[in-house]
């Protein structure tokens, strides 16, 4: 539920270890993203987005009620040790015990699908460099984005070659398939209340 500004200087220094960032986001009352030393400001989202959001949290709530796998929403922090990343994922579905980060016991690694909502001021972010980041973790099953303004969701899952296959979903009758948890959601229920459609 958070869009992601420009790097932002702190403790006066252009670059931060993980430990000063994990420190400084301890003494913060905002959210940051991490990558290469330097850090990310997090401002809330819309409308929309919230609704989308809370609506695809409830559903997946339902869907894996006593399975293995839990969804979890923006305020669980992902470590990608790959490549350095620290990120918020406005949802983030993990199977089996959370595998915390070698740095921090409240940062979780591992997710086996990351579903992130599109605003204007994300998408390029979410779409490029983010997916490239996001590709590093080595459980990732499937990549969701949700676009906030219009019925329209991509989802690309890793087949059976190692490759991420790209699926498109626009209209309200199609069901956003999750094949790692073997099940699928009407977009109609996805976009619930939003006016959309």
């Amino acid at each position: 539920m958070y869009e992601v500004r420009e790097p932002i200087p702190a403790y006066g220094k252009n670059k931060l270890t993980v430990e000063e960032y994990l420190q400084f986001e301890k003494e913060s009352s905002e959210k940051h993203e991490y990558y290469k030393g330097e850090i990310f400001a997090m401002s809330g989202a819309g409308a929309r987005h919230n609704i989308i959001q809370m609506n695809l949290a409830a559903i997946l709530v339902m869907k894996l009620k006593g399975k293995p796998c839990q969804p979890y929403g923006s305020d669980m922090r992902i470590h990608i040790p790959e490549n350095t990343l620290f990120t918020y994922p406005d949802i983030s579905i993990i199977c089996g015990d959370i595998i915390p980060s070698a740095e921090d016991d409240d940062t979780a690694t591992l997710p086996s699908v990351i579903i992130e909502i599109l605003s204007p001021s994300t998408r390029q972010y979410d779409q490029g460099t983010k997916f490239k980041l996001y590709r590093q973790i080595p459980s990732l099953q499937q990549y969701i984005l949700v676009e906030s303004e219009s019925v329209h969701v991509e989802s690309f899952e890793l087949n059976e070659r190692n490759h991420w296959e790209l699926k498109e979903y626009k209209l309200p009758e199609h069901e956003l398939a999750f094949p790692s948890l073997k099940f699928s959601v009407p977009l109609s229920e996805i976009y619930d209340r939003t006016k959309l459609l």
